[in-house]
């Protein structure tokens, strides 16, 4: 078991093909001097001749392995950038005929994979905002739809308070009692109505990004959300402030999308936001002190919202890492690629 694992190995395997060629060399060397073509004086020093030999040829092997393991272990490294989202990692010419070959098979693949992600952005990025225009027009018809609608209700409920009210003192006159009571209610009635308007004109503000930078939008609806839902919160941005304004609204949703999740299913109290900007890539990353998960598993709480998160990143050729254990809290990390404009 222990000799199949090291042979899965290259570096100890190439060691062990090392190793074997040293005992051949001590063993003919030996045989050699039993048939007389190789003279040894005392038989002792055949002791010192294979030790060095197994010794040398242990050193030379596992210097070979290194050399070619170091090679694997920098392509294997590379690899890992380019499944994280960073596509312009290249690898460097190298005058190993072996891995030369190999490195710039991946040089090409990596090259034509960023040139269609660049276009799948593109185009991702198109019907972004195309959805997003059809959807503001859709919002804006709703709220006027619902400014008609409030406009014919409580505003007549309104007048009807307002009515009962003036009767009032003719009601007074007559039966005190009766006044009071239809007093007390009024006071309740016209209360409620005027908190139902307010939540309502509310709800119909304009979203948050609109007018704004990514940073300027983050700025004021986070803490105000973690405010209002009991959370502290830490906020780390470092944006240069040349994203596309799809980037930008996809980046937002997703934050919004993940605080909703905190607040639903981790029982988290505290919630770190880091978004960071460098020259290809984006990424996002949302943590708390939660209850966690296993991120592994088939079922999941805010399964849906998990998805949403991933479907919004993969439009814009990004993708989403989810990093939790049960007590341990969750982490949300999205890595979405830059290109350079031509």
């Amino acid at each position: 078991m222990i000799v199949q694992r090291i042979l899965k190995n290259t570096k100890w395997e190439l060691l062990l093909y090392f190793l074997l060629t040293g005992s051949l060399t001590a063993v003919a060397l030996y045989v050699g001097s039993i048939f007389g073509a190789v003279l040894v004086i005392d038989p002792r020093v055949w002791i010192y001749i294979i030790a060095g030999i197994l010794v040398f040829i242990l050193i030379i092997g596992y210097i070979a392995g290194q050399r070619i393991q170091r090679r694997l272990d920098y392509l294997h490294l590379n690899m890992l950038q380019v499944a994280k989202g960073n596509l312009a990692v290249r690898m460097p010419d190298t005058a190993d005929q072996t891995f030369s070959g190999v490195y710039q098979e991946f040089n090409n693949m990596t090259e034509a994979v960023e040139k269609k992600m660049k276009l799948l952005q593109q185009f991702g990025e198109q019907e972004v905002i195309e959805k997003e225009q059809a959807a503001e027009i859709a919002v804006l018809e709703e709220r006027r739809r619902l400014a008609r609608d409030l406009h014919d209700t409580v505003s007549q409920q309104l007048f009807a308070i307002h009515m009962a009210a003036s009767s009032l003192p003719k009601v007074l006159e007559m039966n005190e009692a009766q006044a009071k009571t239809v007093l007390d209610q009024l006071i309740q009635m016209s209360n409620m109505a005027q908190k139902q308007m307010r939540s309502l004109i509310a709800q119909l503000r304009p979203m948050e990004l609109v007018g704004k930078t990514l940073a300027e939008a983050l700025d004021q609806w986070f803490p105000d959300y973690c405010r209002q839902n009991g959370l502290r919160g830490m906020k780390d941005m470092d944006l240069q402030g040349d994203l596309s304004e799809a980037k930008e609204h996809q980046l937002f949703l997703i934050v919004q999308e993940a605080m909703a999740n905190i607040v639903k299913h981790s029982g988290a109290k505290l919630v770190s936001l880091s978004l960071r900007e460098g020259p290809r890539q984006v990424v996002l990353s949302i943590s708390d002190d939660g209850q966690g998960f296993f991120s592994n598993g088939a079922q999941k709480q805010g399964s849906y919202g998990l998805t949403t998160m991933k479907e919004r990143a993969e439009k814009l050729g990004g993708n989403v890492e989810i990093i939790s254990k049960p007590g341990a809290g969750t982490t949300i990390r999205v890595h979405i690629p830059k290109f350079e404009e031509e």
